[in-house]
């Protein structure tokens, strides 16, 4: 196993997040799926400078992206999206894609769950052919049900990867599994052979070590079921807005250049624009935490 990270709960240029991740043990990214704020040639040759490699890249399914709208063409263009975030990561040079099928915050259904399913399948399995010619491995991951109505459970992201096709496979992430799992070692257990990626913060959504999650457990489980992936770190920190705040370097001060859309997404899930001093202590919390116990 080896530390990787997500980039898109902070808007920093790539080369910010590569120098601070390759000082702190971190081996790999996991890039936002915006393939058009990436030109692969120069992003390739930032990792190769930094010594971080593409693990892959999550799905930012904002907007109107929604492979489970009732809308055909909005389902066509999403498709069409998850298929241009499968040949960034391989132009990348990546391994994985972390899929969530339907809009992040939208939680009301647009139709029965038989015609939900029969396109959220339809269209991954288009995605589906296009990451098997691409050497691209799919990793279904299910959202809390504050997040998303369609897939929150392991079971069900097994249940729909299966449906998909025999490689594809799920992601798992820690602060969703303490939401909505009984057991969430019992689920990582079940997800054997099919577990492709592992997002990890803990049960307030801070860095690893800054909650109650058992991290040793977690690890010596996954070791258990021949786990040799990316913990992912995705830590979405919530905002304190209060003068019981115990980080008042929390919130970035000075304009940031992002899009709309990437803001609302961040603050969609409980953050904001985040400080680079605050961000960088949480990654120096996750890395004094796991690290130990993967090497």
């Amino acid at each position: 196993m080896h530390l990787s990270t997500h980039n898109w709960m902070r808007a920093e240029p790539l080369e910010v997040t590569l120098k601070r991740i390759k000082r702190l043990g971190f081996e790999s990214i996991e890039i936002s799926g915006e393939p058009t704020q990436y030109d692969t040639k120069v992003s390739r040759a930032l990792l190769k400078q930094h010594g971080i490699r593409c693990w892959g890249a999550v799905t930012l399914t904002l907007g109107d992206r929604n492979l489970a709208a009732a809308d055909e063409a909005q389902r066509a263009r999403s498709v069409a999206y998850v298929q241009s975030v499968v040949t960034m990561v391989k132009e990348l040079e990546g391994t994985e894609i972390t899929i969530v099928p339907a809009t992040v915050g939208k939680i009301v259904p647009d139709a029965t769950p038989e015609e939900e399913w029969r396109w959220v399948v339809d269209g991954l399995r288009e995605v589906y052919s296009h990451a098997m010619a691409a050497g691209v491995r799919m990793a279904i991951e299910p959202l809390n049900r504050f997040e998303t109505y369609f897939v929150n459970r392991g079971d069900q992201a097994l249940c729909l990867a299966e449906a998909v096709g025999p490689h594809c496979g799920v992601c798992l992430d820690v602060f969703h599994m303490n939401i909505e799992e009984v057991d969430m070692f019992a689920t990582l257990r079940k997800a054997a052979g099919r577990l492709v990626d592992v997002h990890v913060a803990e049960n307030n959504r801070l860095a690893p070590g800054m909650g109650n999650v058992a991290w040793p457990k977690l690890v010596q489980t996954l070791r258990e079921i021949g786990y040799d992936g990316a913990l992912t770190m995705e830590a979405v920190a919530p905002v304190d807005r209060t003068p019981r705040c115990p980080w008042p370097n929390q919130v970035e001060k000075n304009p940031v250049d992002i899009s709309p859309e990437q803001l609302k997404f961040i603050q969609d899930h409980g953050s904001s624009l985040l400080s680079e001093e605050f961000y960088t202590m949480l990654y120096e919390t996750a890395a004094k935490t796991l690290l130990p116990l993967i090497r």
